[in-house]
């Protein structure tokens, strides 16, 4: 794949990111406070608008429920903090015990995604300027201090796809390892009420979007 394919397919995704922002996410603070009495709205369309925005907060507080023991909010905790950067040195452990110094492109192309996608991540969360649902929600907790104010995407997840992408193009059969280490760190995000659902979605598409045609290439270079 050549430079030029790779900057069209990172173009792309940004429109598809703000066609996505559209003036739904504009209008997400005062739709979602009245939550609990879905609002009326009269142009075409916007119901469903307001239904899956009402279907996203519902899924935030129900999640959110298996984290009020001691030990699911502990969890919770613990792997959004690890998700802070803790967590990499760990996985940089486990392929270079399986692949050997082999290992160290798959390293370094992982942290050259991350750094890749924090070039971009702040702009979009800027431009979309989606309220975290414990802002949106009052009955909604925080468990921990949150980086910004921006809910949409995950950088969590986003990260955490980009840095993935090529551990699993250079070691297939850590796919569901892999998949399955995405689903915790997703869980810990929505459940201490920093990320909806659909921000999961967004920063999942994100890294795998950007980090996998990136890593393709230059995996088969190198």
């Amino acid at each position: 794949m050549s430079g030029v394919e790779l900057i069209y397919c990172h173009d792309s995704v940004v429109r598809i990111f703000f066609l996505f922002r559209m003036d739904l996410l504009r209008n997400n603070r005062t739709m979602l406070e009245h939550s609990a009495h879905p609002p009326v709205v009269k142009r075409d369309g916007s119901i469903w608008v307001g239904r899956m925005l009402a279907a996203d907060l519902a899924a935030v507080q129900l999640i959110s429920r298996s984290a009020q023991s001691t030990v699911g909010r502990a969890s919770a905790v613990i792997i959004s903090k690890l998700g802070n950067g803790w967590l990499y040195p760990i996985l940089g452990l486990i392929i270079f015990g399986y692949l050997g110094t082999a290992a160290l492109r798959v390293a370094l192309l992982g942290g050259v995604n991350a750094v890749l996608l924090h070039c971009l991540y702040p702009y979009i969360k800027r431009r979309i300027g989606r309220p975290r649902p414990f802002r949106a929600d009052p009955r909604l907790r925080s468990l921990l201090s949150v980086l910004d104010e921006h809910s949409f995407p995950s950088g969590h997840v986003m990260t955490l796809s980009g840095v993935l992408v090529p551990i699993v193009l250079a070691w297939p059969a850590a796919v569901i390892s892999a998949a399955a280490l995405l689903l915790v760190m997703a869980w810990s995000r929505i459940a201490t009420a920093h990320h909806y659902p659909s921000d999961i979605l967004g920063g999942a598409f994100l890294g795998i979007a950007l980090a996998s045609p990136f890593s393709v290439y230059f995996l088969d270079l190198w």
